[in-house]
C-alpha cells in the first residue's frame, strides 16, 4: 500500500488540501475497514472535500469513499475506508 503521487506531489497536497481539512475535522469515528470524518455542511467544505477525494483516487486506489451531505447543510461525513492496512495509511500518510 502506498501513494503513487510523486514526493513534490504528495508534498503539495499535505501542505494545502489536508492542512485545510485538518483544521476542519469536527469529529472522527473509527470504523473496522477506516474512519469517518464529521466536518461542517457548507458548501466551500464541500468542495475541498472533492478536491480531496479527486486527489486521493489519483495516488490512492485502494481507498473507498463515502460522501454523506445533509440536505440542510447542517454537517458532511466523509468516510475513508479499505483493506487491511488502510487505517493505518490513513493516520501515518494522511495525517487524519
Amino acid at each position: 500500500m502506498a501513494c503513487k503521487l510523486s514526493s513534490p506531489e504528495l508534498l503539495k497536497r499535505k501542505e494545502t488540501v489536508l492542512a485545510s481539512l485538518k483544521k476542519q475535522v469536527l469529529e472522527k469515528q473509527e470504523l473496522p475497514n477506516g474512519f469517518a470524518f464529521r466536518f461542517d455542511g457548507k458548501d466551500k467544505v464541500l468542495d475541498e472535500l472533492t478536491e480531496f477525494i479527486k486527489t486521493e483516487r489519483t495516488c490512492c486506489d485502494f481507498f473507498t469513499f463515502n460522501l454523506s451531505v445533509s440536505g440542510d447543510k447542517s454537517e458532511i461525513w466523509l468516510e475513508i475506508k479499505g483493506e487491511n492496512g488502510s487505517k493505518e495509511f490513513v493516520e501515518t500518510e494522511l495525517g487524519l
